[in-house]
């Protein structure tokens, strides 16, 4: 098993430089901003982190701030960075009201949210705070949202408000409902321009971004490299699919939709097994989004894993309708139709799907039901803006 991020002590110097081996050095490509790219020049260091999105170029980061004097890489698959989850998601920045209260989701999402807005205007990144409301628009939502407004006090969520009807009609015109939760510090922010601001940090304080280098298998060395003047101070082997390799002394996996892979790779558990959703979005017309300001979003039902349909203002100035969750085909596939074997087979034996199936049935037909027919989709948002016709929405898009 590769050994765990344990200790990071003292100085250990920048990146060592290519060796011979029975793989060769890697020769993926340097990461940059400017784009082009040159090859790779190093191929040890003390800690790897394997995935280019943003959490794992946020880990990356913030290692590289806190321990200056380490050699530290990233390797990433594709070839350029944040293409996946980080940039296709809503783009919302959560305030922590739906966690566990004490749980760490909700204490971090709280700490997160204060600290991406810090961010962003410390390196001029365009957000909006517009606010959120969660809104109950049937008589047996209400006691939900009266207990998701205590537990979004437990969590020390900032300026929330219990609002009635003609509270609701200030913030949101449009929007019809019996009673509302007002989440005034939810922000959106584009997600991706994060993470690349991030990666020019990582950069910046010394750190190497290589792109285009699929990790295909991690293993202990079992011998010292011919003619390498580190010996075995790096003893983690980590191979790409062309045969490359990358030498270092700790690894971190920040895989994304293949953290489960990758943890396997390491001698680690591949538990909890990844099973992909993929969430289609409505996009409505410009000439008809004045109807939504700020977020909308209905009561969650805790039964189920999802927050339900809503309203999501975007930095471009689009609005987005959804997501609804049905089940992909492939892990990284964001039109319907996309298809891959592996990822299939995995969904099939995964016992996992079975149980979420089981205890989800209803919710998942409804879901497949509201993707296959638009009028459906658009009947339930009426519920909170009845102006909103299906003549309204101009195409759909998958993004999560």
């Amino acid at each position: 098993m590769v050994p765990a991020l344990r200790y990071l002590g003292s100085a250990r110097g920048r990146a060592r430089g290519g060796f011979p081996g029975a793989c060769g050095p890697a020769s993926g490509r340097l990461w940059s901003l400017c784009g082009g790219g040159r090859s790779a020049s190093t191929s040890s260091f003390d800690i790897v982190i394997v995935g280019g999105g943003i959490v794992g170029l946020a880990s990356a980061r913030s290692l590289i701030l806190r321990h200056p004097a380490l050699s530290i890489g990233v390797l990433e698959k594709e070839k350029d960075l944040a293409i996946h989850q980080t940039g296709h998601n809503s783009g919302v920045i959560h305030s922590g009201i739906y966690y566990k209260p004490e749980s760490l989701k909700a204490k971090l999402c709280v700490q997160g949210a204060a600290l991406i807005y810090e961010y962003c205007n410390q390196k001029g990144i365009s957000y909006k705070q517009c606010g959120k409301l969660i809104v109950a628009v049937e008589q047996e939502e209400i006691p939900r949202l009266q207990a998701l407004y205590e537990r979004g006090l437990q969590n020390g969520v900032r300026g929330l408000r219990l609002i009635q009807q003609e509270d609701i009609k200030k913030k949101e015109p449009y929007c019809r409902g019996l009673m509302a939760i007002d989440c005034p510090y939810t922000g959106i922010v584009d997600y991706r321009q994060v993470a690349l601001s991030f990666a020019q940090d990582f950069q910046e304080a010394g750190g190497s971004v290589l792109t285009s280098f699929e990790v295909k298998d991690i293993e202990m060395a079992k011998e010292s490299p011919s003619r390498s003047k580190d010996g075995m101070k790096y003893p983690i082997v980590i191979k790409n699919t062309k045969g490359e390799e990358i030498r270092c002394q700790y690894v971190v996996t920040c895989a994304g939709l293949y953290s489960d892979r990758i943890s396997e790779l390491s001698g680690c558990s591949p538990d909890p097994q990844i099973v992909p959703f993929r969430g289609d979005y409505l996009l409505l017309k410009p000439e008809k989004c004045y109807l939504v300001k700020g977020n909308i979003y209905p009561v969650p039902d805790s039964r189920f894993p999802f927050l339900g349909v809503h309203f999501t203002p975007r930095m471009d100035g689009n609005i987005w309708l959804g997501p609804n969750a049905v089940l992909a085909f492939k892990r990284e596939g964001y039109r319907p139709f996309d298809f891959n074997a592996r990822d299939v087979m995995d969904i099939i034996i995964n016992s996992g799907l079975i149980k979420l199936v089981s205890q989800n049935f209803s919710y998942g037909v409804n879901e497949m039901y509201k993707a296959c027919f638009l009028g459906a989709t658009v009947k339930y948002l009426q519920k909170f803006i009845p102006e909103i016709t299906i003549s309204d929405i101009l195409s759909t898009c998958s993004f999560k």
